[in-house]
């Protein structure tokens, strides 16, 4: 931490005033993600052990600013202590803005327009950025190559379908592997293979799309990418909307280069496989081996994408023990188990004013957590803030620069927590959580909407919120 406070001292010729670890940005890659602030000035600071992803991410950046690509700038680094400073993009990833703005299958069209935004910068990275890219910073391996798909495939085989408990003849399956490999590896692959190019890798900042976590990119095919996007799971996309965003993809392609569509689709299905194959070995590895269960929360959203392709997808090669594979996760009870458990609690999050009554409890089940915010420094005295609310930016950056403010979220957060992962066990179906202050305006619309975003990155989790005070108003 102190390597970080240092850096951005350095850039900024200010001590970093708060620092603030950002909680759920660990996921599975291992990286501490940090913000530090002093006034208005923010950086979003990383620390991260594997020097050659850190070298990659540093270089792969700098080459795409160069480019005018939209990645965050880099202030500063000190590879020797694994630490770097970034430019600050906020909070609100292309995932977040998804589940915020959808009921089931209807996403509004607000989301559909920065997923077009997105696809349609995605054969920049690919083509343009990627022309004199220096590849030889790749790490682990320089290209997409055979020993890449084969190390995705057997994580896959060993992480998942055994600890998975799903039967299979391990030498038909490595056949189908083979045969699988030699297919995707005639695709054209002479591209920037962005490798983790999904839903939470994107920041939406001043109406625009910013990418991230492309350490992992190396040379491959076009095909990988937009299919990880598309069959990202938690993102769970309709297939209609797949189809229009893959469509669009493919109309911004061909301004790159002379595509031929019909040998694009000719592989894209498969490499649609190899991506769903490699996150459920990573779902497999942080969930079931390594115990972290909300890793497995994930998984049914990728079989819901299996089933999808089974049913509407025919593979130009023949791969009959993957497939039969693929039908025994279909039909496994314990994985049916994790569907049933990924959709059963409801948190109802509030905003309210102590002026009017306590909110009351829908569920029958007798209410939940009340928490007073009026103790938080209150925005609502200064003039400036008063036609504001919680929502605003403004009031989100004056809260978001006190101290006293991250401490609360920080024990709320950990208090809900606690209670989310009891009452899924114990198949409760809905919490309630309400924040109260004087006027319902500020501080307890602002940490309704922050518990709210917190709780999102929890797929299992379904979140409502109202701000009843502001209902009242006709906001």
């Amino acid at each position: 931490m102190e390597v970080l406070k240092r850096l951005f001292e350095k850039h900024y010729r200010l001590p970093a005033e708060v620092v603030q670890p950002l909680q759920g940005q660990l996921g599975s890659s291992g990286r501490a993600i940090i913000r530090l602030t002093a006034g208005k000035f923010s950086a979003i600071g990383v620390l991260y052990s594997v020097r050659e992803e850190n070298v990659a991410f540093l270089e792969f950046s700098r080459h795409f600013r160069r480019r005018g690509l939209p990645v965050p700038e880099i202030y500063a680094e000190d590879l020797s202590h694994g630490a770097y400073l970034e430019e600050d993009l906020g909070d609100t990833t292309l995932f977040d803005f998804l589940i915020a703005n959808r009921a089931g299958a209807a996403i509004a069209p607000p989301v559909i327009e920065a997923y077009r935004k997105v696809v349609a910068e995605l054969p920049r990275f690919q083509v343009e950025a990627g022309r004199d890219l220096n590849y030889k910073v790749c790490y682990p391996r320089p290209s997409f190559d055979r020993q890449s798909i084969s190390w995705d495939l057997n994580y896959f085989k060993y992480y998942f379908l055994r600890l998975a408990g799903i039967p299979f003849n391990e030498q038909a399956l490595e056949h189908d592997f083979s045969r699988l490999t030699k297919f995707l590896l005639c695709a054209k692959s002479d591209y920037f293979l962005y490798r983790d190019f999904q839903s939470r890798n994107v920041m939406l900042h001043d109406g625009k799309p910013y990418f991230l976590d492309y350490q992992g990119g190396r040379k491959g095919a076009l095909q990988y990418d937009i299919a990880s996007l598309l069959y990202d799971g938690k993102a769970d996309l309709p297939p209609e909307l797949r189809q229009e965003l893959l469509d669009h993809y493919l109309d911004c392609l061909a301004s790159y280069i002379d595509l031929d569509r019909d040998a694009f689709m000719e592989h894209y299905y498969a490499y649609v496989y190899v991506r769903i194959l490699q996150a459920m070995g990573t779902y497999g590895f942080r969930g079931f081996y390594e115990r972290k269960a909300h890793f497995l929360q994930s998984v049914p959203y990728a079989l819901k994408n299996l089933r999808w392709l089974a049913h509407n997808v025919k593979l130009p090669i023949a791969l009959p023990a993957l497939m039969e594979a693929l039908q025994g996760m279909l039909a496994s009870e314990k994985l049916q188990s994790l569907a049933s458990s990924a959709e059963i609690l409801k948190v109802s999050i509030f905003s309210f004013s102590f002026h009017s009554e306590i909110p009351a409890d829908e569920s029958g089940n007798g209410g939940g957590y009340i928490f007073d915010a009026r103790s938080l420094p209150n925005p609502g005295r200064e003039e400036k803030f008063r036609q504001l609310t919680g929502k605003d930016s403004a009031v989100i950056d004056y809260l978001n620069q006190q101290p006293s403010v991250h401490q609360y979220l920080a024990n709320v957060q950990s208090l809900v927590d606690s209670s989310v992962s009891s009452y899924r066990r114990r198949g409760f179906k809905n919490l309630m959580v309400s924040f109260g202050c004087t006027g319902g305006q500020h501080r307890s619309v602002y940490l309704a909407e922050q518990l709210a975003k917190h709780l999102r990155a929890d797929t299992g989790v379904e979140v409502a919120v109202r701000h009843l005070e502001q209902e009242k108003m006709g906001r």
